[in-house]
């Protein structure tokens, strides 16, 4: 097992119904991807798979969080029920145990998880990007602005709300911030991503059924 000792850490500074959970979950991935590697990403555990994010993990006050980088495997958890509706995260509010699907169930869903990562992407109607087509679909790994995860520690709805969606949303509301070009225009989106954080809303929210 790769393991990172600021996940230890992580686990060891969670309440207590938090530390079975998150060392369930993370004995899961370890077991459904044998070479994923962890890591921390804007404060929380994160498990690499080649390179790639495969998952991340989440402690808060009264629950924890689990989300699932690829698209593909949250939609399926979402068709067969087990995903919830909701910001947190691929398997909903984690309370206990019990909360989570059974292990070798979640083992299955780490493992098609990790395929994924290696296969192409999926374009906006589903069909597989190719190789000659990728690179420009490919999702760089973004570095939180430090202007952003300030504002956010000032505001603890914003930051509650953000640290319990899944990576992808995540990743978006960064990527907004990061591709202004103008510190005035930064600024504003940062203004907006509070005040829509504030009310647990995903940056694409507006385009949602």
């Amino acid at each position: 097992m790769m393991t990172d000792t600021r996940v230890d850490q992580y686990i060891a500074g969670a309440n207590d119904f938090a530390k079975p959970i998150l060392t369930h979950l993370r004995e899961v991935v370890h077991e459904g991807c044998p070479d994923v590697e962890e890591a921390m990403k804007w404060s929380r555990p994160a498990f690499l798979h080649r390179g790639k994010i495969l998952g991340m993990m989440s402690a808060f006050k009264e629950h924890c969080s689990f989300g699932f980088w690829a698209p593909e495997v949250n939609r399926k958890l979402e068709a067969s029920g087990v995903a919830v509706a909701s910001a947190s995260g691929s398997l909903g509010r984690l309370t206990s145990l019990k909360d989570l699907p059974a292990r070798k169930e979640l083992v299955g869903y780490v493992r098609e998880a990790a395929e994924l990562l290696n296969q192409p992407a999926l374009g906006r109607r589903g069909e597989r990007i190719t190789r000659m087509t990728r690179g420009a679909a490919k999702r760089p790994e973004l570095a939180m602005p430090a202007e952003f995860e300030t504002a956010l520690k000032k505001d603890q709805a914003a930051v509650k709300a953000f640290r319990a969606f899944p990576p992808s949303q995540q990743y978006e509301y960064v990527e907004w911030i990061v591709e202004a070009k103008r510190e005035e225009t930064r600024q504003k989106r940062i203004a907006t991503a509070l005040e829509w954080l504030a009310e647990g809303k995903p940056r694409h929210w507006k385009y949602m059924k």
